[in-house]
């Protein structure tokens, strides 16, 4: 318990919480690939977050299953992330029919599938990567903002770090409530982004080692072993499937393969058109190839894209998400009521 009601309303009860009706101010970053699932979506959601699902380029039946899967695993809300790089209108109906009222979008502008999410009383977020962007999505109809800093993992949005981003997104947007996505992985960067004005982290590195998520054992050792020195930003050396999709992985050999050829484009890189493992969902992986070390994949996992933050020297152990949930909101706790 706080000692002063003041901390713990202003930790607990942000308006994040208000507007998703969770209990506390944690996002689980939606991770595709297959390592987010029901499992993990249910257990961030049973903790008091909020759990998303990511059914970006899958089939209507997937996208329902998953749904009814979760749902069978949690009572609370949890939501669902579309790529809006792939045509989603037919996952968005999928998603609200079967009841999901939380719609996260991402990469491109959402305004054409607002007023749909919005008539059937969905709350709808949107990742952004400046104050700019916020504000359009903000006028368009948007309810929450995730802004997105330059240090998060996978695909990334914008090129600011967190800290600069994060007030600047406040200010832009204010009263709606913002949530800050990139770095955080602990209770003292959730102490540190509400500080600066958001209402709640979006957390994804942190929970690639939870025991929930589907991820290869390789995969998440080497998440493990990393530091904050380990992750590289790269404008395109992997094939993403759109154009102009940065990304942040896990620094491995292909990476310093590539580096050590110069850095050639996509047509004279090394060891293009080389398999270097297989996936049981998606076959045959060569080398370049956009795909997740999910559990299902076998063969030369170091050489694979690896996503991660540079939160990721921050994580160091595996646990279950609920407790990874528990733990950040501990030790917020303590960092505000040694600030106090």
């Amino acid at each position: 318990m706080l000692n002063s009601p003041q901390l713990e309303l202003r930790l607990v009860k942000t308006t994040l919480c208000d507007r998703l009706g969770i209990e506390l101010p944690i996002i689980q970053a939606p991770m595709g690939g297959g390592v987010v699932g029901p499992a993990l979506a249910a257990a961030v959601s049973n903790a008091g977050g909020l759990g998303m699902l990511v059914p970006w380029r899958a089939d209507l039946a997937t996208v329902r299953r998953q749904i009814q899967e979760t749902r069978a695993l949690t009572s609370r809300p949890f939501g669902v992330n579309l790529n809006l790089e792939f045509p989603q209108e037919e996952r968005l109906e999928a998603s609200l029919d079967e009841g999901v009222r939380i719609i996260s979008f991402f990469w491109r502008d959402p305004a054409a599938l607002i007023p749909r999410a919005k008539a059937a009383g969905a709350t709808v977020l949107h990742t952004v990567g400046s104050a700019a962007d916020a504000r359009r999505a903000a006028d368009c109809g948007v309810d929450v903002i995730v802004a997105q800093g330059w240090e998060a993992g996978g695909h990334v949005r914008g090129t600011v770090a967190t800290m600069p981003l994060i007030p600047a997104v406040v200010d832009a947007v204010s009263p709606a409530p913002v949530v800050a996505a990139g770095g955080i992985a602990d209770g003292r960067g959730l102490a540190a982004a509400l500080a600066l004005g958001a209402a709640g982290p979006w957390i994804g590195t942190r929970f690639l080692a939870s025991r929930e998520a589907a991820v290869h054992p390789r995969y998440r050792e080497l998440l493990l072993k990393a530091s904050e020195h380990d992750t590289i930003f790269l404008e395109g050396l992997f094939d993403i499937g759109w154009p102009n999709a940065p990304h942040r992985v896990l620094r491995n050999k292909t990476v310093d393969t590539w580096e050590a050829a110069g850095c050639p484009p996509s047509g004279k890189r090394p060891g293009e058109g080389e398999v270097i493992a297989t996936s049981r969902s998606l076959g045959p992986l060569v080398r370049y190839r956009v795909c997740t070390a999910s559990a299902d994949t076998g063969g030369d996992i170091d050489a694979l894209p690896l996503w991660a933050g540079q939160s990721v020297g921050l994580v160091s152990n595996l646990k279950s998400a609920g407790d990874i949930v528990r733990e950040i909101v501990e030790e917020a706790e303590a960092v505000l009521r040694r600030l106090a």
